[in-house]
């Protein structure tokens, strides 16, 4: 063989390994922990509702082939193999699905277990603005899509900055007990319903220093007196029945916004449709100012 072949060869191998290199990912999760992925996922299981919904804003629902229960949107994942929730998610279907990579949740139990099978785990917790920013930009980077999550992140804060304008000052100001579950769990202001709230101009009566999810007494709220309440429609219905609860501004002016199941999912999951959660809670401010939608 010839120096002039042996030397071809030699630079197509080259060729070939640095192709390989730029292919591979590599990337650490929310635990701290390296992720390599030899190159962008054909097959992804997704365990955490606004992981799905950002993999799908990024143009990749088709390689989804399992994803949480609760993970209904867009209508495309509904068809895909359901694998359980947090506390119970399928490691034996999930690991028959031959993921390429599994992305959940910090707070799952299952990632041990999955990775004791060889799969890939990526652990992301978007709690706040600024994870949603930083997860948005990993999952683009564990597609193969770089600047990808910086544009959907753009696309979100413009939506939610629209939204903002969208308040009329009469609104501004307003304090709002949000309520997450009738526990009652409330949204504080540190968490991402918190933070679209105080863009948006009004006063949560859930402090930070109480997390951002907390528990609260009942009579915690029945004092803090707010002239506003976001709640599910099946939470409305209870709230003149919760004792004291019909002294507060916002139950004896029918100052209540009760949002229905879709728009639920919309508001409690911190990913792509932050912008539309903002466009839902600015209409319930301009309605608490104009008497319209009260109940």
């Amino acid at each position: 063989m010839s120096a002039r072949v042996v030397g071809f060869i030699i630079s197509m191998l080259s060729l070939t390994a640095m192709a390989s290199a730029q292919a591979a990912i590599v990337l650490q999760d929310d635990r701290g922990v390296t992720v390599s992925l030899p190159a962008p996922p054909q097959r992804i299981v997704t365990l955490l509702p606004s992981l799905t919904e950002t993999v799908c804003e990024l143009g990749a629902c088709a390689r989804i082939v399992g994803t949480d229960r609760y993970s209904n949107f867009p209508a495309a994942v509904q068809k895909v193999a359901k694998t359980g929730g947090l506390d119970d998610a399928n490691v034996e279907l999930i690991a028959a699905l031959k993921p390429d990579v599994v992305l959940l949740a910090m707070s799952s139990r299952v990632t041990d277990r999955l990775e004791a099978l060889g799969l890939k785990v990526l652990a992301l917790e978007p709690r706040t603005y600024a994870d949603v920013q930083r997860v948005a930009g990993k999952v683009a980077q564990v597609l193969g899509q770089g600047a990808e999550g910086t544009r959907l992140w753009q696309r979100m804060e413009a939506q939610v900055q629209q939204a903002a304008r969208s308040v009329p000052a009469s609104a501004r100001g307003l304090s709002v007990y949000y309520e997450v579950d009738s526990a009652p769990y409330a949204a504080g202001e540190s968490s991402f319903i918190g933070e679209t709230l105080k863009r948006l101009g009004a006063v949560n009566i859930v402090p930070s220093s109480l997390g951002p999810f907390p528990k609260l007494n009942p009579e915690y709220v029945v004092r803090a007196d707010p002239q506003l309440i976001m709640v599910s429609a099946k939470g409305a219905a209870a709230l003149p029945g919760r004792p004291g609860w019909d002294r507060i501004r916002a139950v004896k002016q029918r100052r209540v916004c009760a949002f229905t199941p879709e728009q639920g999912d919309v508001l409690s999951r911190p990913g792509p449709r932050m912008g539309e959660a903002a466009q839902i809670m600015a209409a319930c401010l301009r309605d608490a100012v104009t008497g319209e939608g009260k109940r």
